[in-house]
C-alpha cells in the first residue's frame, strides 16, 4: 500500500516525498497501525518504498516521531479513541503524568535511563533510514507529541535536569538532534518540524521557539518546519489560509535560516 501511495506522489511530480511519522520506538506509534522503523526487520520494506519513489525521480524523506502521551490511539475514521492495554493498546510515556484531555490515558513519566533510550532509537531509527536509501530526515518535534511535550512548561513540570528553564525543557530535543546529527552523513538535510506556539496563557511560545532554533541551528539542523499548537485540549486556535506563515518568517529572520511553513 505504501509502495503505491508514495509511488504515485513522486509520480505526480513532487520533488520531496516524506513518509509519515515513523514511530522509533513501538510505544512511540499514535495508533497500532503506524510506521516504524525501531527494528532492522522493518527496512526492507522501507527499502522497497524508497525505490519506488527514487524510480520516479523524486527524493524520499522520512519524518521520525514519537508520539509521547498522544499515543496509542484508534483509527481517526473509527473514533480516534485512547486504547486500553485489552483493546490492543499499550502504556503510553510522557515527561510528566499529565494527560492530554481527561478521556485519554495518563502517561508514565519517563526515567533518565528511559529519556537515554528515546535519545538512542531515534539515532538508530536515522542510521536505518540512512541505510535504505532515504535522503532527507525530519524530525517530528511538534503537536504535542513527545519533543513537543517536553518544550511546554504546561505538560513537562519535571524538576530534574529536563524540566523548569527553557534550556533544561529543550534538552531532549538537543539530545535527539545530537545524536542523530552524528548518525548521519554530514551532507544529509536534517528538518525539525516545530508548534511555534501553543496558543496558550503560560505557555510555549515564539519567543521560546525562536531561542529553540537558534540552538538547533548550532547542532546542525538545516531547516525549521514551522507548524503550531497540538499539545494543548484547551488551546485558542482560529486557523486562517497561511496562518502559519508568519512564525516561519520570524525565525527565518531572527535565526537566519531556511524555514516552511505548513497547515493551510
Amino acid at each position: 500500500w505504501h509502495v503505491v501511495h508514495y509511488g504515485s506522489r513522486a509520480h505526480g511530480g513532487a520533488g520531496l516525498v516524506m513518509l509519515e511519522a515513523t514511530a522509533v520506538q513501538p510505544e512511540g506509534r499514535i495508533t497500532p497501525w503506524d510506521l516504524g522503523l525501531w527494528s532492522d526487520d522493518q527496512m526492507e520494506s522501507y527499502a522497497q518504498v524508497v525505490e519506488a519513489i527514487h524510480a520516479a525521480g523524486s527524493t524520499s524523506a522520512v519524518q521520525l516521531a514519537h508520539a509521547g502521551r498522544k499515543a496509542c490511539h484508534g483509527k481517526p475514521w473509527e473514533g480516534s479513541n485512547f486504547l486500553e492495554p485489552g483493546q490492543g493498546g499499550w502504556d503510553i510515556v510522557g515527561p510528566s503524568p499529565i494527560k492530554f484531555e481527561d478521556a485519554w490515558g495518563t502517561p508514565n513519566e519517563l526515567s533518565i535511563e528511559d529519556i537515554d533510550a528515546v535519545v538512542a532509537d531515534f539515532a538508530s531509527a536515522a542510521r536505518r533510514s540512512v541505510e535504505v536509501g532515504i535522503k532527507v530526515i525530519e524530525l517530528h518535534m511538534a503537536h504535542g507529541y513527545l519533543g513537543c511535550e517536553f518544550l511546554s512548561p504546561l505538560s513537562n513540570v519535571r524538576q530534574d535536569q529536563y524540566g523548569g528553564s527553557p534550556e533544561k525543557r529543550a534538552r531532549l530535543t538537543l539530545q535527539i538532534v545530537q545524536a542523530v546529527r552524528k548518525a548521519i552523513p554530514d551532507s544529509m538535510p536534517l528538518i525539525v518540524r516545530v508548534s511555534a506556539t501553543e496558543y496558550m496563557d503560560g505557555g510555549w511560545d515564539i519567543d521560546e521557539c525562536v531561542q529553540l532554533c537558534q540552538w538547533l541551528k548550532d547542532e546542525g539542523v538545516d531547516m525549521i518546519d514551522c507548524s503550531s499548537g497540538g499539545n494543548h485540549s484547551d488551546q485558542n486556535l482560529e486557523p486562517y489560509p497561511n496562518y502559519q506563515v508568519p512564525f516561519s518568517s520570524r525565525i527565518r529572520k531572527d535565526v537566519d535560516m531556511m524555514t516552511g511553513a505548513v497547515g493551510l
